[in-house]
């Protein structure tokens, strides 16, 4: 696999981590709003930690969802970060 094509595998894999979990984030506040079952925590962090950080702060602010919650607050951005170096680290070494 050439270095461009890992790039575009990483990115391609965030992308899509990212707007699987902002949609996540929108039906939790959806569903939260109207008393149905809820999206499960450990659903949201699992699909963070996979890729989809950014996706999940995207969700907070604009569905202004899990802000208040201290958890959310401090693992979403500590996973972003997390990942950033992840990416450098992959891209560095190739």
């Amino acid at each position: 696999m050439s270095e461009t094509e890992l790039w575009l595998l990483i990115v391609y894999w965030m992308g899509i981590s990212s707007l699987l979990l902002f949609g996540l984030m929108g039906l939790d506040k959806y569903k939260a709003r109207r008393k149905q079952l809820r999206v499960p925590e450990k659903t949201l962090f699992s699909t963070a930690l996979l890729g989809g950080a950014v996706g999940g702060i995207l969700g907070m602010i604009v569905f202004r969802h899990k802000t208040r919650h201290a958890k959310f607050q401090v693992g979403f951005p500590l996973f972003v970060v997390a990942q950033v170096v992840l990416v450098y680290f992959v891209y560095s070494t190739s």
